[in-house]
């Protein structure tokens, strides 16, 4: 680790406030912020690029892309781990949760095969700090599926496991309300007939009727027992919010509606939207764009979901979407907001004690390049 480095000449980002500095760092923390430029030997000149915190990612499923790159191929996996290490860290993001599905619709996907496998090699490769970013565990439960309690059973015990979520993608419950759009999606990405849509339809339908209550309880259970945090996922409805908030349920994962993400609001859940929503314009499954909800104050946290890039693009582009969000509220969305809702207290903003995970952005025409990033003072980007 790192003894003392000084970032200065920067365009630094707090919590609510952007200025001319100097950040110090020792040992790994932030130790001093200054508004003057510093002379000192040694001193890093950043040139004006921005300093902002290290990004803290609640939700991402892009590691699972490096463990099956092409159909029928397994990637060995630690490499596929550090693969997925350097897209993330690139993106400025040093702290990450990888949200491992423990079950799939679709019954033994890549996603399901590869699971076990995932968690050793996230486990190892973070143990020996062999990672440039901190990864975290995000427990994705398909309450559908059969064996969903036997395998959040098995993995919720481990150090790493820091969220857990309730999902349940049974077509037409909660992800997709435009029925067209849903068969869309289905047809297109799993190459579906409409025969095999409709077949597909009605043995999820059956798993959800059989399990679905039954594994929600138990689970919600597991993780109230643990004091972990739970989420959401893909809330449509007013209902939906009200069975969250029975649950302890504290993070709102990508609600569908605004009926949903005001219910969400009212409740005092965290909400979360995904920040490639935001870069595409609107939602890839038809449902609620995310700056719409922005601009109504319904978001809390921003996710990078499936495109690790996105989110400091996201967070860069919103200052300038005319809807009244200065550069420090939008970097709160991708730093501070998701470290306080999972419990991190020593990270997530440039303040005095805090962690000295920092990243350096310059901007050019428009686009956030990330330039360098560092993880407890060590840089690692």
């Amino acid at each position: 680790m790192s003894l003392e480095i000084i970032l200065t000449n920067a365009r630094v980002v707090t919590a609510d406030a952007e200025f001319d500095g100097t950040v110090l760092v020792r040992d790994g923390r932030i130790v001093e912020i200054d508004t003057e430029r510093s002379h000192a030997a040694g001193a890093l000149d950043l040139e004006g690029d921005y300093l902002v915190p290290g990004l803290v990612e609640l939700h991402t499923d892009n590691m699972e892309k490096h463990f099956a790159p092409r159909p029928g191929v397994k990637w060995p996996s630690v490499s596929a781990v550090m693969a997925h290490d350097t897209q993330v860290s690139a993106a400025g993001i040093t702290t990450v949760f990888d949200s491992l599905a423990l079950g799939d619709v679709h019954g033994k996907s890549d996603r399901v095969e590869n699971r076990e496998r995932m968690i050793e090699a996230v486990c190892m490769a973070n143990d020996r700090r062999m990672t440039r970013a901190e990864h975290r565990i995000h427990l994705r439960c398909e309450i559908t599926a059969d064996d969903a309690v036997e395998a959040v059973d098995k993995w919720i015990d481990l150090p790493l496991v820091g969220l857990v979520s309730i999902n349940d993608h049974t077509p037409g419950q909660r992800q997709f309300l435009d029925p067209e759009k849903l068969k869309q999606y289905y047809k297109g990405k799993h190459a579906m007939t409409d025969e095999q849509f409709e077949e597909f339809s009605i043995r999820v339908t059956e798993l959800h009727h059989r399990n679905a209550a039954k594994h929600r309880r138990e689970i919600v259970s597991r993780a109230q027992a643990r004091a972990l945090p739970i989420a959401s996922h893909d809330d449509a409805t007013h209902g939906h919010v009200q069975e969250a908030v029975a649950n302890g349920m504290t993070i709102a994962e990508f609600p569908t509606t605004h009926e949903a993400a005001s219910a969400s609001r009212e409740a005092g859940l965290a909400i979360l939207m995904g920040a490639p929503n935001l870069v595409l314009g609107g939602s890839h499954s038809g449902n609620i764009a995310a700056i719409d909800l922005l601009r109504a104050g319904h978001v809390d946290i921003l996710s990078s979901d499936y495109v690790p890039a996105s989110l400091m693009e996201s967070v860069f582009k919103l200052p300038s979407s005319g809807i009244g969000i200065s550069l420090p509220q939008a970097v709160r969305l991708a730093t501070l907001n998701p470290a306080r809702a999972v419990g991190l207290g020593d990270r997530g903003e440039i303040a005095p004690e805090r962690r000295a995970d920092l990243v350096r952005v310059r901007t050019v025409d428009g686009a956030a390049v990330v330039r360098a990033v560092w993880r407890e003072g060590d840089r690692v980007v």
